[in-house]
């Protein structure tokens, strides 16, 4: 990967909907050649979707959010890669990192309610071999995502006057 990969990665994590054709100007480039480097970046999964960042509190969606921090014993010659992919093959799962510091793994979970989203603690995950502890945080308000704000005041851009 070289800086041009780069340029264009850093205008696309920034906002997705950039035209080619401005985003070619922005970055000094022939329109060709952004769209080249593009379809590369999606042929090589350095690209893997394009998603918007949304507010879901401003629509009717209900769906409960939690963070789920997870302790596990590594498997022998898989590391943890073979307990990530089991709990990647859960539907509620939305996010899954590998971490350093007092816990292993973090997952973002989703589910209807609170209830489905405790049974999906207590009777899918928990029970999985390689888990030693679960540690789960609700989300109550999400305050900002992927560097996008959410619900900020619009700045008052009147002049002071004064007598």
């Amino acid at each position: 990967m070289n800086d041009k990969h780069r340029q264009v990665l850093d205008l696309l994590n920034e906002d997705t909907r950039i035209p080619l054709e401005r985003m070619a100007v922005m970055l000094g480039m022939d329109l060709k050649e952004v769209a080249e480097i593009i379809d590369t970046l999606e042929k090589d999964r350095v690209i893997l979707c394009y998603r918007p960042v949304i507010n879901w509190d401003k629509t009717e969606r209900k769906l409960v959010e939690a963070m789920i921090e997870v302790k596990v014993t590594p498997q022998r010659d898989f590391g943890f890669d073979a307990i990530a992919k089991r709990i990647n093959s859960f539907e509620e799962v939305r996010s899954l990192y590998l971490m350093s510091g007092t816990y292993d793994l973090l997952i973002q979970v989703t589910a209807p309610s609170l209830k489905e989203l405790a049974q999906f603690v207590s009777d899918r995950l928990s029970p999985l071999e390689t888990v030693t502890g679960t540690s789960t945080s609700f989300v109550l308000k999400r305050y900002k995502q992927d560097g996008v704000v959410f619900d900020m005041p619009d700045e008052d851009r009147r002049l002071t006057i004064s007598p």
